[in-house]
């Protein structure tokens, strides 16, 4: 009797351990971008293995100066596009990041790169977020072509860049000059178990200055404590995320949703500052989180209307604000053949109903259904300790994903 592709990968599990091992190993810490030149020509050596026709696209010296700063244009961007003609009508895209946050803390095995693997979990940055779901994804392509299987849609599949900063030079690039062929899009994270992800939550993100003016800290009444009026601005956001936390949407799995607002992740005075000097210049952060439900637009106005109605309200208070970065959020209602196709693959692997949900974080997901205008939808393997110390993947669950991305690409032909 052949071999089915879920036969294969019960067959072939530690295949998905060396696989996420290999990527752990290169730390592609974004910022500043490392190793990306090292882990792109890997995964093109991979997708090459696989029969893929493949491209690696390098980010020209002028984007990186335009979208990056100067401290990190030394280090080079790429992209990879694989495709995997199956003479079939429809295309299907597989999309996954490769980028990771900085580590730090301490770390069970002492390296945050190790990829150490204690019993069913390899720890490591990125084996969650999302370095795991490219493992899945390469596995579910080998078992195809070890049990000559053909997909049902011809295959596409891109590793991008940047997506842990705003991925102006991953996926936003990517959608926009790379010439996708593709009638529909699975980007490998925001759902997992048994919830399939049907969007994401957008991001605002600010950063505001406070103008004051220095004097010595004898005198303190001589200058204008910057500090002080940003202590103002902090307490009075307090009220404002009571406000937003009034506003919910529903999604189709009827969890609730309501937009956050994120203070000082980043804070810090100016220039010159002392502890006998009075400060001249304060800063911090604020993370929006914007519903799919909100406009953009509007939210920006409105955060921008708050704050300078805020400061004319306290004496001496003169602010900047500074947009920083913005991802916008998308949602679909689940009722294209796309989600019911995955919804049964999720179903027959983790024998339980499939649900649909949104993302709180945000994705790329809306490059591809804002800009493609094609139906999206996100799923990749569960982890644990996404962006913190002891982040890790478990090796059943990759197995798991890698059976459900292979169900999909033999049983749905669009």
């Amino acid at each position: 009797m052949p071999l089915t592709p879920a036969a294969y990968l019960n067959r072939h599990a530690r295949d998905a351990v060396r696989l996420l091992q290999s990527l752990v190993r290169q730390p592609t810490v974004n910022p500043p971008g490392e190793n990306y030149d090292g882990i792109t020509a890997f995964l093109v050596r991979e997708l090459n293995a696989l029969g893929l026709a493949t491209r690696r696209f390098a980010m020209p010296a002028a984007l990186l100066k335009k979208h990056l700063p100067p401290e990190q244009r030394a280090f080079p961007r790429f992209n990879v596009l694989g495709r995997w003609n199956a003479g079939a009508h429809k295309t299907i895209h597989f999309n996954a990041h490769y980028d990771v946050v900085p580590a730090g803390g301490s770390w069970r095995h002492g390296d945050a790169f190790s990829g150490v693997l204690e019993r069913d979990w390899i720890y490591g940055r990125g084996t969650a977020d999302m370095k795991g779901s490219i493992a899945s994804l390469l596995l579910a392509l080998r078992a195809l072509r070890a049990t000559r299987t053909p997909p049902r849609c011809n295959v596409e599949v891109s590793f991008t860049a940047d997506e842990e900063t705003d991925s102006a030079l991953g996926a936003a690039w990517l959608v926009r000059h790379a010439g996708l062929r593709a009638d529909y899009a699975v980007v490998m994270e925001g759902g997992e178990g048994r919830t399939i992800c049907c969007g994401h939550n957008g991001v605002l993100w600010f950063n505001v200055t406070v103008h004051g003016r220095a004097a010595h800290g004898s005198e303190p009444e001589s200058g204008i404590n910057a500090f002080e009026k940003m202590a103002g601005l902090v307490v009075a956001l307090q009220d404002y995320k009571k406000l937003l936390a009034r506003r919910t949407f529903i999604t189709p799995s009827g969890k609730s949703m309501r937009p956050t607002l994120n203070i000082g992740g980043v804070f810090a005075a100016g220039p010159g500052g002392k502890i006998n000097t009075v400060p001249a210049l304060a800063s911090f952060t604020i993370d929006r989180r914007v519903l799919a439900i909100e406009k953009h637009a509007a939210a920006e106005r409105e955060l921008r209307a708050m704050l300078a109605a805020t400061a004319r309200k306290i004496p001496h208070c003169r602010i900047t604000v500074e947009k920083i970065s913005e991802n916008f959020a998308c949602f679909a209602q689940p009722t294209h053949p796309l989600f019911a196709a995955m919804a049964d693959c999720v179903g027959r692997a983790r024998r339980t109903p499939a649900v649909f949900s949104l993302s709180s974080g945000f994705n790329d997901m809306h490059f591809f259904s804002h800009h493609l205008k094609i139906p999206t939808l996100g799923y990749g393997p569960a982890g644990e300790n996404y962006h913190a110390v002891d982040e890790r993947a478990s090796v059943r669950d990759l197995v798991t994903t890698a059976k459900i991305y292979a169900d999909l690409l033999t049983t749905f032909a669009g």
